[in-house]
């Protein structure tokens, strides 16, 4: 179907990036009669909007909506204020992406970051924490074409969780949360950084592993030894979410009764994931970023694993191993590929070794 946004109404609100996930996002906010602008860095896919409207293919439905779209060249010409700005870029933009974005943000407005990874930080140190809001973001999607994307979920299987950083704030994050509601299923957390954490523990387990050998995400767990890795991943992943002082929680839209114990709750949430939000064909953010020949969030997730895991003298060998693995791939040394799994199998110093030979 085709239907045009409506006229303007309060509040405000700014996508910037409108890639697979913010397109489908916002085009629900359109759909709902919420006032929604796109801003984003491809210039092809601005210029579609403009010309055919934003079209989201679901499973079992299409929706097309007419929306404004501005280049990231164009956001030095907006007159006025956004109320609500939700951040949509991959995580290693966050920074300058904020602000860009910043000078058009109103003074008791909200910047919600919808990414992976502990961007939240990154938000509040340029807007401030009253004016971050911390996401967790759970819905799988595509987009080849510009100006078309493909959502793999609908809205029931669709969740997202909210929470102020500003606990002065957290009175203020329903009224977002029933926004976003016309996209999906929304909780709003007091403790949204160890949901934030529970996600990348997720991630970890998911993302680059499975782009590493170049496969859909259910096929590479269907790989007894690379879904023996991936839980490798995930558990390295919370004992430093725990380490970083963080607690175990359901995320996703999980029952409170799933376990305590770090590595059978990494066991179950990956479980749900594969059972509710993965479709055979579902390719991970990452590999799509370097199908296109873009960057992934390396260091932002199995790196910040890494990294934190490391400022408390410990170590996350797998972790590590995938880091040094996936880097390879984006210096173009390596490809992705499915006897990438020797890699991943293989210690640096066994690797060596083998180079050797």
């Amino acid at each position: 179907m085709d239907v045009q946004a409506t006229p303007p109404v309060r509040p405000r609100i700014a996508f910037l990036g409108t890639g697979a996930q913010g397109s489908s996002i916002a085009a629900d906010f359109a759909l709902a009669g919420h006032d929604v602008t796109f801003i984003d860095q491809w210039p092809a896919h601005v210029e579609a909007i403009r010309a055919k409207g934003i079209t989201v293919n679901f499973p079992a439905r299409s929706v097309n909506v007419k929306v404004p779209a501005l280049h990231l060249c164009e956001v030095a010409e907006v007159k006025g204020k956004f109320d609500l700005i939700f951040l949509v870029v991959k995580a290693y933009d966050t920074t300058w992406a904020t602000h860009l974005i910043r000078p058009v943000l109103a003074e008791d407005g909200f910047v919600i970051g919808l990414q992976n990874g502990m961007t939240h930080e990154e938000i509040a140190a340029v807007v401030g924490r009253h004016r971050t809001i911390g996401a967790v973001i759970e819905i799988a999607s595509n987009m080849w074409v510009p100006g078309v994307v493909n959502r793999q979920n609908d809205h029931d299987e669709s969740w997202f969780a909210l929470g102020a950083l500003d606990p002065d704030q957290q009175h203020r994050v329903e009224g977002v949360a029933d926004i976003l509601r016309s996209t999906g299923r929304v909780e709003v957390m007091e403790d949204i950084r160890s949901a934030k954490w529970m996600k990348l523990v997720v991630n970890a387990a998911e993302l680059i592993p499975s782009a590493i050998i170049d496969t859909a995400l259910n096929d590479a767990a269907r790989i007894p030894e690379m879904l023996e890795i991936m839980r490798a991943a995930g558990y390295e992943a919370i004992h430093a979410a725990l380490a970083d002082g963080a607690t175990i929680m359901p995320i996703i839209g999980m029952q409170p009764v799933m376990s305590n114990d770090p590595e059978r709750y990494v066991d179950e949430i990956f479980a749900e994931v594969l059972r509710t939000f993965s479709r055979e064909d579902t390719l991970t953010t990452s590999l799509q970023d370097w199908r296109k020949g873009r960057r992934a969030e390396v260091q932002e997730v199995n790196g910040w694993v890494v990294d934190i895991l490391r400022a408390h003298g410990r170590d996350a060998p797998v972790n590590r191993r995938i880091v040094e693995v996936a880097f390879e791939i984006e210096a173009g040394r390596a490809r992705p590929e499915p006897g990438n799994l020797a890699l991943l199998r293989a210690t640096p110093q066994q690797q060596d070794g083998a180079s050797h030979a």
